[in-house]
């Protein structure tokens, strides 16, 4: 199957198949009987894509319940450090972090849960990031978690001095402070 399990549950990489030849590639991003098949019923309801510069770190962001998303990112041109976090009080991985290299050339896709923060770093030049969501956008029920927070020891794959965060992504609190309702099970 294309599914990979990670060492944190319910977090998955999707590794769609390619299928190359001389006039390039072809493959299914998505397809809702390929992940029904593996268990995985999920309705996506919203597509986002963001085109960023080198050294831009949005996240870590969620949506808190009943509002909360479940989401399958993939990068369309460029590459990223895509970082995920499980926040479900009472996970076995409360508080771990979990990072993937994202690029146009692997293909690979990341299933983030609901219950997770999320954000990414670009490493290329450009990129250009896709995702899709199986609850809409909820301005009212967005948190965040601050992405250099200590405790998470996150490598975003960019020094220091040539991260450029937004001021919003700067001000939120630590994982010891931020504001959660997911419950793990």
């Amino acid at each position: 199957m294309p599914f990979i399990k990670t060492d944190i549950p319910d977090l998955l990489i999707f590794e769609p198949v390619v299928h190359e030849d001389s006039r390039g590639y072809f493959f299914e991003s998505y397809n809702a009987n390929t992940f029904s098949a593996d268990g995985i019923d999920i309705k996506f309801v919203q597509d986002n894509q963001a085109k960023s510069s080198y050294g831009v770190i949005r996240g870590l962001h969620y949506q808190l319940d009943p509002y909360s998303q479940t989401k399958l990112i993939r990068v369309l041109s460029g590459a990223i450090i895509d970082i995920a976090v499980d926040i479900r009080k009472g996970s076995p991985a409360y508080g771990k972090s979990f990072s993937i290299e994202l690029s146009a050339e692997n293909k690979k896709q990341l299933l983030v849960p609901k219950g997770f923060a999320h954000g990414y770093a670009v490493i290329s030049e450009t990129a250009e990031v896709f995702y899709k969501c199986d609850a809409f956008y909820n301005k009212q029920s967005e948190g965040g978690i601050v992405y250099n927070d200590p405790a998470l020891g996150i490598d975003w794959g960019v020094p220091d001095d040539k991260a450029i965060v937004a001021e919003r992504d700067q001000q939120h609190p630590s994982l010891a402070d931020c504001k959660n309702n997911f419950v793990f099970g």
